[in-house]
């Protein structure tokens, strides 16, 4: 199915700049969606985006003044020393505590301590009369989970703390035992009971949804403040001295616990401990794994004030991930090496992580990192993946099929750099070269198909290395007929007017020789006639959407057809327009006429290229002054002509001229009837 999707992704990019825009969007989108959902179900993920989240909160937490309305009173080490017996919490002790601080007219108090069994029955009746007898609300912790309680205790702390002061202590935390949510409360045997933070929220006349919500943490306290804690705490048997010190507990300062919220329960090494996200910078001592009552603390002091949560929405945590996804495959889609591409990908993780940081620390909100990571690494992989698809496909494409038309150094060359084939069709000006051997079609009529084959691809073969060794182009063969272009876009050539003419003449030896060795084999096989003209003319994929060719389109391109098939109306085997010929410095030319060509109203000069080697001994120069001659209408063209005649009586072009002007035709233009 993904491998389905990858191609229909790759095909799509091939459709131009809409379908390459619309392929990045899908990638992009995909990779959003894709990352979400296995931070969501995939537990290592799970696990690994809250690993980011806890290192952000442990690192970064902003510092804040210990909360004021909520103090802790704790049983400590030196408390436990002081009393009978360490568990049960001695009951008396309990109920003086209790006596003592509603005294000092908090508002509420909140009790951490299960007490669900038997002590010392006086001591156990006093604390359950002070339950019932205190006048400020009271909370109680209560628990009816099976690993904690069984049916004796659960019983017993049923009959021990009245309904109404009852609330579950339970600490919500997650599969590696780390607190991670405030609960809103749950089911009992006898009906719905808040949590205990919800609960002595509501007795202080805060009331908040009951629904789960990530626990808030509170940073480090400022410096110098609280004895660096986050919560104001006073050791339990410091409370009670102060208190048994002078008649109506007057040594306790009733500033510590007036309009407070206090919270009663154990600070003791190693029991009721839980992990927090702190745990990773500060171990495993109270500042990452405090008592139970101080996590309480941190969940009432976010329901008591309202604390608006960092953790930022479904929705932003997904537009960030869509733009870190966009960003990543940018950088997969960018027209560089891998390396940059690679380097410029990690400084982009390392923007997002910063910035994540950046965001929590100055502006409270906590995005998820793992997500934004997996999707601009997914959208990165998936759109460079599809760039390597791409030129795999343009290097097939090249070797398969530009080595039919390119040399083989250029063909090297696009595949070390397959930008370079613009398939979009661009006009520049070429010159283009058309060969046709004359009779082809009757001598092969007299050729056997075994014996035809060999012969034309000998002679193809011949044409094509010819062409390849001037940095040609061979655009397509047409039976025996090659059509060959100079200076395509994706071969540059400078001097290509010139590079076409030479070629022209080395095709002309070849073809010369290639048609004497055959006809002494007995096979007639015609001479080559070869037109060339440079102009300008649109170099792309043309055709229909199932067949596309790389070609070119233009009147430029006909004109070199014409002027091959000029040739035999010329009596020449090579012509060559004149704006090839005004582009060729080195090279001998003579012309041969002036021809309008049919369905044309501008006469085109055509030229007729010179070997090196013939026509010497000043035949070139008296050539051409007798054509100017004759071009001009000069009385003395006739003579001069038939001097030439004399001087080289199987000339073409010299008997050409003396049949137009033994025929009454002036001047060298040449109007065509038939193309």
């Amino acid at each position: 199915m993904i491998s389905k999707l990858f191609a229909w992704v790759a095909a799509l990019r091939r459709h131009g700049a809409a379908g390459a825009i619309l392929v990045f969007l899908v990638v992009v989108v995909l990779a959003s969606l894709g990352a979400t959902y296995a931070v969501e179900k995939i537990a290592f993920l799970t696990s690994a985006d809250r690993y980011a989240e806890d290192n952000l909160i442990a690192r970064y937490t902003p510092a804040q003044p210990s909360d004021p309305d909520i103090v802790i009173v704790a049983l400590d080490e030196t408390t436990m020393a002081s009393l009978p017996y360490r568990s049960p919490v001695d009951r008396a002790f309990i109920s003086s505590l209790l006596t003592a601080i509603a005294a000092k007219h908090p508002r509420a108090i909140g009790v951490d301590f299960l007490f669900d069994q038997k002590t010392e029955p006086a001591k156990d009746g006093l604390l359950k009369q002070t339950l019932r007898a205190i006048r400020v609300p009271l909370i109680v912790g209560y628990t009816e989970a099976s690993a904690v309680e069984d049916k004796q205790q659960l019983e017993y702390l049923k009959d021990f703390v009245p309904p109404k002061q009852r609330a579950l202590v339970n600490i919500g935390t997650d599969q590696t035992d780390t607190v991670r949510w405030v609960l809103p409360g749950g089911a009992t045997s006898e009906g719905y009971m808040p949590s205990f933070p919800r609960a002595l929220a509501a007795a202080a006349g805060v009331s908040s949804p009951a629904v789960q919500v990530p626990i808030i943490w509170r940073g480090a306290p400022i410096s110098g403040d609280s004895a660096g804690h986050a919560f104001i705490e006073y050791p339990a048997y410091a409370v009670r001295a102060l208190a048994a010190a002078a008649p109506n507990a007057a040594a306790l300062p009733e500033a510590w616990f007036k309009n407070k919220i206090v919270l009663i329960g154990s600070h003791l090494t190693l029991i009721d401990r839980h992990r927090t996200p702190f745990a990773i910078t500060m171990g495993d001592g109270d500042a990452g794994m405090p008592p139970g009552i101080v996590i309480q603390a941190h969940a009432l002091s976010q329901l008591l004030h309202r604390t608006p949560s960092p953790y930022a929405g479904w929705m932003v945590n997904f537009l960030f991930t869509l733009a870190c996804a966009a960003a990543g495959a940018a950088f997969g889609t960018i027209n560089l090496h891998l390396l940059p591409r690679v380097l410029g990908g990690l400084a982009l993780i390392a923007t997002l992580w910063g910035s994540g940081i950046f965001l929590f620390q100055y502006g409270h909100t906590l995005i998820g990192l793992v997500a934004p990571t997996i999707a601009a690494v997914g959208a990165f992989g998936a759109m460079d993946s599809l760039a390597g698809l791409e030129a795999r496909r343009k290097r097939q494409f090249i070797q398969g099929a530009m080595s039919q038309y390119l040399p083989r150094a250029h063909v090297e060359q696009l595949m070390r750099d397959p930008s370079k084939l613009k398939l979009d069709a661009e006009r520049r000006e070429m010159t283009f070269l058309f060969t046709d051997v004359k009779d082809f079609t009757t001598m092969s009529e007299g050729l056997e198909s075994k014996e035809l084959t060999p012969l034309l691809n000998s002679y193809l073969e011949g044409m094509t290395q010819i062409v390849h060794r001037h940095d040609g182009m061979v655009d397509k063969f047409i039976g025996d007929a090659v059509f060959a272009i100079f200076n395509p876009p994706i071969m540059d050539l400078a001097e290509h007017a010139e590079t076409a003419v030479r070629c022209a003449l080395e095709m002309d030896r070849f073809c010369h020789a290639f048609h004497e060795e055959r006809v002494k084999q007995g096979v007639n096989f015609g001479i080559t006639r070869i037109g060339v003209n440079t102009g300008s003319a649109a170099f792309g994929n043309f055709g229909s959407e199932g067949r596309l060719t790389l070609t070119v389109q233009g009147d430029a391109v006909n004109t070199a057809s014409r002027l091959e098939g000029l040739n035999k109306h010329l009596g020449t085997r090579l012509c060559v327009a004149d704006s090839t010929r005004q582009q060729c410095k080195t090279l001998r030319f003579r012309p041969v006429a002036s021809v309008v060509l049919k369905g044309k109203t501008t006469a085109v000069l055509v030229w007729e290229p010179i070997p090196d080697g013939e026509m010497i001994g000043g035949f070139l120069e008296r050539y051409c002054a007798a054509f100017e001659k004759l071009q001009k209408g000069a009385p003395d063209a006739k003579a001069a002509f038939e001097a030439l005649a004399r001087e080289a009586p199987d000339d073409p072009c010299v008997q050409l001229h003396l049949e137009r002007m033994a025929n009454g035709e002036p001047g060298v233009e040449i109007r065509m009837t038939e193309k």
